[in-house]
């Protein structure tokens, strides 16, 4: 059994698989499987995929295994990448993501082995993308601040397989399913590490930040959904997101100077 099942989900954005790709090709420590779900693309993925791994049945051989197929969305190919992962901890690495550095699964897996017990559950900071500037440094929040959403990216997340067992993503959410699936798996999570390193490299302009507003109500939903906090506190919650979201789309640069400041 691999250490890591690396889950990512991709519809026509070959450029952005082959930089992650890349990224997995640079960590010296390859004790993951690399599992590939893609939505039928018609922009060369599946020629691409084919040639690192011939498809066979339908999945490749060795460690990248990959699967092209029209799916409902984001979250339905996130589902089929559970179903079919193997590996001990998974992680969810969206094309265009990248690890955060060339030994980052080689840090993790020490970080791991330095622990008294396993974890049921890994979280870690985040490189960030910003255009015109380097990658900025964004800090995880405390996992227990979960209710004010999203403590790091989901790309900085790993999750006990065996743990997760039937829990999946409701894809009757559109943007914010994996906040759902994060509390809702916390319930189950008796062990929580942070790892005091950045994890992934987020691109920036995904869906998540296209739809910004729609994910926020989606959250607002989810907190009712799983009765996290009182009508009153959502309420507070939501307008929060609302002034920091709007902070940092019109002063940038404030933005990441608080962020940094904070860390």
């Amino acid at each position: 059994m691999a250490l890591f099942s690396i889950v990512t989900v991709t519809r026509n954005n070959l450029a952005g698989l082959q930089r992650t790709h890349q990224s997995l090709q640079q960590q010296p420590l390859q004790g993951f499987e690399w599992l590939v779900i893609d939505g039928a693309s018609t922009d060369g993925t599946v020629e691409y995929l084919n040639s690192l791994s011939p498809r066979g049945e339908g999945w490749g051989e060795g460690d990248i295994k990959w699967l092209s197929e029209p799916d409902t969305g984001l979250y339905d190919a996130m589902n089929k990448g559970i179903e079919r992962s193997t590996g001990f901890f998974l992680l969810f690495l969206n094309a265009g993501d990248a690890l955060a550095a060339e030994t980052t699964i080689e840090e993790i897996a020490a970080y791991i082995h330095e622990l008294q017990e396993t974890p049921d559950f890994i979280y870690g900071d985040s490189l960030e993308e910003r255009p015109g500037h380097p990658p900025a440094h964004k800090p995880a929040r405390p996992y227990k601040n979960s209710a004010y959403g999203m403590f790091t990216h989901h790309q900085a997340m790993l999750y006990r397989r065996d743990l997760i067992g039937d829990l999946r993503y409701d894809a009757g959410y559109k943007i914010a399913a994996d906040y759902k699936f994060t509390l809702q798996y916390l319930a189950r999570a008796k062990t929580i590490v942070y790892c005091p390193f950045p994890l992934c490299l987020f691109e920036c302009g995904g869906l998540s930040q296209q739809k910004a507003a729609l994910g926020r109500r989606e959250q607002m939903d989810i907190r009712k959904e799983l009765r996290a906090v009182s009508p009153l506190q959502n309420r507070f919650i939501a307008l929060r997101q609302k002034i920091v979201w709007t902070l940092r789309r019109t002063f940038p640069n404030l933005y990441w100077l608080i962020k940094e400041k904070l860390h």
